[in-house]
């Protein structure tokens, strides 16, 4: 994703492309091609919910068992269910998220005065920043996003369901979570993403501003993203699928902050 922003900045820059589209049509790019992840993950994510281990039949025994079960037994069409709000989450988070972030480091927010070099602390509070921003307002379209994975309801009816249930507020259910998600992430992304690539390009090994410099970068980034993200991201998922009672409260306060049942290493 990262990779994909700096090459549609090296394109738009000229024509003087707003930031925060920048980063959110990189965004929906990816997530066409993850989409099929995302849904294998959140199937996975709630199989065996708040068992302990042993005790649940496991439909999904990894991520490629869990394709072809999906793919078999709901039909092809079914590994990309969750589509249309997936990009909208994406569009709207990640084109808020990047956009500030690479506005921040034009400004010089997140470098050292002194030096002119990426400052970690400084990055990462701006990237939390941004982070919390994006996750805030992104919130409703991740939590239709997850009821989509696993189910069959339309996205406009989704949302009007929610609407009339439980009103407007109905739509951030969950937010909490998710905000804790998106600043992690952000603040492990953003921060490793340019440390990487400021790194990678003062080593001279590639042309300054080159595509593969980028690339890089975001495998590094990537890689810590995932570590970091896992945790938090079975939590939310855990979350935004809790079922509510009319007062718009988790069901049997099922998830409320606590460890629930199934021990540290299921997350």
């Amino acid at each position: 994703m990262m990779l994909m922003k700096s090459m549609f900045q090296s394109v738009c820059v000229q024509g003087q492309c707003m930031e925060l589209v920048l980063g959110g049509t990189a965004a929906v790019c990816a997530a066409f091609w993850t989409n099929p992840l995302e849904v294998v993950k959140i199937r996975m994510q709630l199989q065996g919910e708040l068992q302990a281990k042993g005790n649940y039949a496991v439909h999904y025994r990894n991520v490629f068992h869990a394709a072809y079960t999906i793919a078999t037994k709901e039909g092809a069409t079914a590994i990309q269910k969750g589509l249309v709000p997936a990009l909208w989450y994406q569009f709207v988070m990640n084109g808020i998220r990047l956009g500030l972030f690479h506005k921040g480091e034009s400004r010089g927010f997140t470098k050292n005065g002194a030096t002119g070099k990426v400052d970690p602390v400084r990055s990462v509070m701006v990237a939390s920043v941004c982070g919390a921003t994006g996750g805030v307002i992104g919130s409703p379209f991740c939590l239709v996003t997850v009821g989509h994975q696993h189910s069959a309801s339309g996205m406009c009816a989704a949302v009007k369901s929610i609407f009339q249930s439980h009103g407007v507020l109905g739509l951030w259910r969950g937010m909490s979570t998710t905000l804790v998600r998106v600043v992690v992430v952000s603040a492990v992304q953003l921060p490793t993403f340019a440390k990487a690539r400021e790194y990678v390009t003062s080593k001279g090994w590639f042309p300054e501003g080159s595509v593969i410099n980028a690339f890089i970068a975001s495998l590094l980034s990537g890689v810590l993203v995932s570590i970091a993200m896992a945790p938090l991201d079975l939590v939310s998922t855990r979350f935004y699928n809790q079922g509510v009672d009319a007062k718009g409260k988790g069901e049997d306060f099922f998830y409320s902050g606590g460890w629930g049942t199934g021990g540290i290493m299921t997350l």
